[in-house]
């Protein structure tokens, strides 16, 4: 679930190039300077035009990523501009998508929950600055000195590791807020205040402490204190749907033409378990468009609202900050705000361009290819059309080659598992920035429409901007010296790793056990057969011999953990949502990884005592040696990743 102000000046390090700017402290910073206004002419922003425009890209859209339905929805200057369902709710019973539709908008959820948050720092209940636990009956460990606010959860720099494990099911016993949070309480990996890292499980506990503060069960605060009141009749964080919106519900998908998918609970509720229909939304973006105020319901004062959108935090200025809750999208020359949204089957984005008075909402019901991203697509085309932008010059860098060389290499995510079982997915979500000839760079997951990755010019020190757009990349350096890359989305950057956490260099490691340890298995058969063709027997004593089958014995143990890894990522899509039921499989594949590892130990004995038995050939001798590097590898990975963590909270 988803789900981005004045450049500091560098001084220039000999022979470096232009240095890094510093992390930037976690305080209020300036907005982004508008950017050149646009030369090119608006078109004519009209109902009649925006549907001609929508009509003809949304079910191109559709059709090209095999979605089967999406709503649109535009609002104006304290009213619905347009609105609009494109292909169907329900494919087998041809229900057409309408703007009533219910749709699961996952992340955006969070903006009721931040906007809850905030009615109860209006109320003088939650203080933005305080330390958290003063609000909870359990207590968040005091792991760095400095405490957690709410401030930090509103900005996702409370410092927790990813939390994936029953995020997402189609489990009806879902546990209670209070239960979720204890037992899936994360580690926290990162001082309060200093590494942006997205975080589910603190803004679910935000919706505890709401809960708590207030009286009422986070889903019945909501419906009285938010839903109601803006008139939005058809919206509930209820899991499982209530029965009177169960018609309403447009069905998910994987792609189009698959068949539908269950309904998604979502066990961290206030993160994303919201349904809702486009119709009623626009009610909810009204409000935070008008001050707070929507057909005399005041649901938040213009102060508290000013300040709930105003700019609060981001490691490198120049590029786009959090806000509290919101996050910064400005783009075209206007500063936006918004969130994005995703279950596994539903993609949405709720845009707010607010010295238009704008506000732009999409979801789609369907996973879809994902050659492309159809609602940032549309989106930027909506913003090409409607506010034309013509793109800064920008001076070339002297420096551009040098900075270039600086800054390649592979980048980790600081939202991502740190300290259990499943942080290895963060060297697979590794990201490569590779320089250019000229001085540019390119990062292998930032792609075009055409998935070619896009190029990056400097256009500052370390500030790069996409060739012929508008997309920025800044480098700075965090107080461990390392170099820190942020993009537009300011909710996590990524760490330039080393040799240790580099995807290259991993997979690699991973290949050679692999192919080691298999080799070494088949080549026990075949060399018995080679002995008696060749007349050329192995002489052991039976404690030898036993040896000898006990580092095979590893082997298998070593290539049977492997492969257990490879089946779960393969049964989940190498989607990490995985639960509580696979917890007896995740023990007994630990088992195995346990008898592996400490088998290391064997199998360097083994090797030492083997080393002199008569009739052994020189190749079985480097065979052994190259088994012991694999064993050595293989228990250096187990240990490094975590994977023989204790505890299956992950």
């Amino acid at each position: 679930m988803a789900v981005i102000g004045g450049m500091l000046a560098a001084g220039i390090a000999p022979g470096q190039g232009p240095a890094p700017r510093t992390l930037a402290p976690a305080a209020a910073q300036t907005p982004p300077a508008a950017a050149q206004p646009a030369i090119a002419a608006p078109a004519q922003l009209t109902p009649q035009d925006l549907g001609a425009f929508l009509d003809g890209v949304v079910p191109f859209e559709l059709k090209r990523e095999n979605i089967a339905g999406a709503v649109v929805l535009v609002v104006k200057d304290g009213r619905v501009l347009y609105q609009q369902g494109y292909g169907y709710a329900d494919v087998d019973k041809k229900i057409p998508f309408t703007p009533e539709t219910l749709v699961r908008p996952g992340s955006i959820s969070k903006l009721f929950t931040w906007t809850a948050v905030m009615q109860q720092v209006q109320a003088g209940k939650i203080d933005l600055h305080a330390d958290i636990n003063q609000y909870l009956d359990f207590k968040i460990p005091n792991t760095y000195s400095q405490p957690i606010t709410m401030w930090n959860l509103m900005t996702h720099t409370a410092g927790f590791e990813e939390s994936i494990k029953d995020l997402i099911s189609t489990n009806p016993k879902l546990p209670s807020l209070r239960e979720y949070l204890i037992t899936h309480m994360p580690e926290r990996v990162y001082p309060p205040g200093t590494t942006p890292a997205y975080s589910n499980y603190g803004a679910t506990l935000a919706g505890y402490i709401v809960e708590r503060v207030s009286g009422l069960p986070f889903d019945d605060y909501v419906e009285k204190n938010i839903f109601q009141p803006l008139g939005m009749t058809h919206t509930t964080f209820v899991q499982p749907l209530p029965a009177n919106l169960q018609p309403l519900m447009s069905s998910g998908y994987a792609l189009g033409t698959d068949a539908a998918k269950p309904y998604e609970l979502i066990a961290a509720a206030p993160a994303g378990s919201s349904a809702t229909s486009a119709a009623d939304i626009s009610h909810f973006m009204l409000a935070h468009l008008q001050d707070g105020q929507y057909n005399g319901f005041s649901l938040l004062t213009p102060a508290t609202i000013a300040l709930m959108h105003s700019p609060q935090f981001a490691v490198d200025p120049p590029l786009p900050h959090m806000a509290l809750g919101f996050y910064e999208e400005t783009r075209n020359g206007h500063r936006i705000i918004g969130h994005g949204g995703d279950t596994q089957w539903f993609h949405s984005d709720l845009h707010l361009i607010q010295d238009q008075n704008l506000g732009f909402f999409v979801s789609y019901n369907s996973a879809g290819r994902g050659e492309t991203e159809p609602r940032s697509e549309l989106f930027h085309a909506f913003l090409n059309r409607y506010f034309p932008y013509t793109i800064p010059a920008a001076e070339k860098q002297t420096t551009a080659a040098q900075d270039a060389q600086l800054v390649a290499g592979d980048y980790i995510t600081s939202r991502r598992p740190v300290t259990n079982i499943m942080s290895f997915f963060g060297f697979i979500t590794n990201i490569t920035v590779t320089p250019g000839k000229d001085g540019t760079i390119s990062v292998n997951q930032f792609k075009n429409m055409n998935q070619v990755p896009k190029t990056f010019v400097e256009i500052g020190p370390l500030l790069y901007r996409e060739k012929d757009g508008q997309d920025l990349v800044g480098f700075t350096r965090d107080r461990a010296n390392r170099l820190v890359l942020s993009m537009d989305y300011p909710f996590m950057v990524w760490t330039k790793v080393s040799l240790a956490d580099n995807k290259n260099w991993n997979i690699f490691l991973l290949v050679f056990i692999a192919v080691i340890s298999v080799g070494a298995l088949l080549w026990w058969p075949l060399s018995v057969w080679f002995r008696r063709h060749y007349h050329h027997p192995l002489e052991l004593t039976r404690r030898e011999l036993w040896l000898r089958r006990g580092i095979r014995l590893v082997l298998v143990c070593d290539v049977a953990f492997l492969l257990s890894w490879f089946a779960i990522l393969a049964s989940s899509g190498g989607d990490p949502l995985l639960n509580s039921s696979l917890d007896p499989v995740m023990r007994l594949i630990q088992i195995v990884g346990w008898l592996g590892s400490l088998g290391t130990l064997l199998i360097l004995f083994g090797t030492l005592r083997l080393w002199r038995a008569r009739g052994e050939w020189w190749v079985s001798h480097a065979g052994n040696l190259l088994i012991v590097v694999a064993a050595v590898t293989f228990s250096w990975m187990l240990l490094h990743w975590h994977l023989l963590h204790f505890s299956i909270r992950y």
